[in-house]
């Protein structure tokens, strides 16, 4: 009985633990009391509580600093995109499937927050856009990856948003994609030419304030590798022997 007991009482420990960080209006960085502040206040054992310490630092609520004590953490996505990966890179066949849900959202949020993007960025400078549009461009000739550059487009595009959620959430699904997607030896030439076109025409609607054309570009942006996810992969020997080995696969997106 008492073996059943102690999942519920791990479960009451991490609940009351949050709700001391909420109660007394903690954020990220602070720090927390000490443990055994913490079993004082909360009423709870020392191991329930180092147990739920270990629970919430994976979940990214708090941070052990060894020597220093425990704050309250960041709060990230970082959870979520270590569980899709793991459940897109280890699982039997999910590759696919992982990715595709993936870009499905990820174009899904795109499209519904287009008019918002094309508001803040109409008329605006875009030459940080454009600058690593041109970078993409520059690694594409080399047949180099632009993964980094492709991540900081995003990044950049979506930073004029006063919606903090939404750019965790496309570092996030880019995290993951760029994890997943080596393992399908996706991209072709074709593909991965289309994507850099993809990426100037978003920005050259964004700025000129054309939503219906950053819109369409958005949609041409997720076509090439929807194309793959929806019609099979090409094998790693076709990849290689088209110039673009499997580290180029993570540069869409």
């Amino acid at each position: 009985m008492s073996g059943s007991r102690e999942p519920q009482r791990l479960r009451q420990t991490i609940q009351a633990v949050k709700e001391h960080i909420l109660t007394q209006g903690l954020k990220p960085g602070d720090p927390m009391p000490t443990e055994v502040q913490l079993v004082e206040e909360l009423g709870v054992s020392r191991s329930n509580l180092r147990e739920a310490v270990r629970t919430l630092v994976a979940l990214d609520i708090l941070e052990v600093r060894h020597g220093t004590g425990t704050f309250v953490g960041q709060m990230s996505m970082r959870p979520l995109v270590e569980g899709l990966t793991f459940k897109g890179v280890v699982l039997p066949g999910d590759d696919f499937k992982t990715l595709r849900q993936i870009v499905e959202v990820r174009q899904a949020l795109d499209l519904a927050l287009a008019p918002e993007i094309v508001a803040h960025w109409a008329g605006r400078d875009g030459a940080a856009l454009y600058a690593l549009c041109d970078a993409m461009a520059a690694q594409k000739a080399r047949n180099d990856t632009f993964a980094a550059e492709d991540r900081a487009f995003h990044l950049t595009l979506t930073d004029v948003l006063d919606n903090t959620l939404y750019g965790q959430l496309v570092a996030a699904f880019w995290d993951v994609h760029t994890v997943v997607a080596p393992r399908l030896g996706v991209p072709t030439p074709r593909d991965i030419a289309d994507t850099v076109a993809a990426h100037q025409a978003m920005c050259d609607a964004a700025i000129a304030g054309e939503l219906e054309t950053y819109q369409e570009a958005v949609l041409s942006h997720y076509a090439p590798l929807m194309r793959v996810l929806t019609g099979g992969a090409v094998s790693s020997d076709d990849a290689a022997g088209d110039g673009y080995g499997l580290e180029e696969v993570a540069s869409p997106a």
